[in-house]
């Protein structure tokens, strides 16, 4: 895989070679986009995914990798 470098400088030395992105940049496209309702069966399973994305945003209880010990 061919890498892209950047020369930085860096604190006590002149400069360094440094990794660049190395992802490679992307869009979602297609009809789906953007549709989420359409991929659950069910009314509870959509008030499941809404229940959990409001949980992740709004409320203060948090599991498993997202745990603080001290909040922010």
């Amino acid at each position: 895989m061919d890498y892209k470098v950047v020369k930085k400088s860096a604190p006590g030395r002149e400069e360094v070679d440094v990794l660049a992105e190395t992802y490679e940049a992307g869009k979602p496209e297609g009809e789906d986009l953007g549709r989420w309702r359409q991929k659950f069966e069910s009314r509870d399973d959509k008030l499941r995914y809404l229940r959990n994305g409001e949980r992740y945003w709004y409320s203060d209880d948090w599991f498993g990798s997202e745990k603080r010990k001290n909040p922010a």
